[in-house]
């Protein structure tokens, strides 16, 4: 397992250093290969200490953050969800479910007030099927997940609708 600890507004202190690391090799009793770990704290004003654990397994990623005021309670409480991720990943994984079929649903388009845009993220998209995206999704917390759809080709999104069920959202030139 291959740990990469970063600070942001604070230095990496070697008593940090090794509860992170005490904290991520407990893990390692849920990888059967070698993975990639990245951890990130920071401190922002208002004493907030912010943990970011991100785990990547091959074309899954696993993400947890939490904030405290206390940067060891955050770092705890980050890996506890991280845990919580990886023993709902390792139990999809072993009990693959049948595919279910997902409506095709596209969203209401309302006129919005102007926004500003605050942050940008870059990643790689990997070709998946749509069940795996949805696991991903759901892995990660987040309300939609952009991918590959890997028998057509195409850029596609996957979307967590209000009544708790999928949606997916592909080109029409697919």
């Amino acid at each position: 397992m291959k740990i990469t600890i970063t600070g942001k507004n604070m230095e990496i202190t070697d008593a940090i250093r090794d509860k992170v690391e005490k904290r991520m090799n407990r893990l390692q009793k849920y990888f059967w290969d070698d993975v990639d770990v990245q951890m990130r704290i920071s401190q922002e004003k208002g004493a907030k200490n912010i943990a970011e654990i991100t785990i990547y397994i091959g074309s899954t990623i696993l993400r947890a953050e939490e904030t405290s005021t206390d940067m060891y309670a955050s770092i705890d409480k980050a890996a506890d969800k991280i845990v919580a991720q990886l023993r709902k990943h390792h139990t999809k994984f072993a009990d693959r479910l049948r595919p279910a079929e997902i409506p095709v649903e596209e969203p209401a388009v309302e006129p919005e007030e102007a926004h500003q845009l605050v942050r940008t993220k870059r990643f790689a998209l990997k070709p998946m099927t749509v069940e795996d995206a949805i696991e991903q999704m759901d892995l990660l917390g987040h309300s939609f997940f952009l991918f590959i759809d890997a028998e057509t080709h195409a850029t596609c999104v996957v979307y967590k609708r209000n009544d708790g069920d999928y949606g997916l959202l592909e080109p029409e030139n697919a």
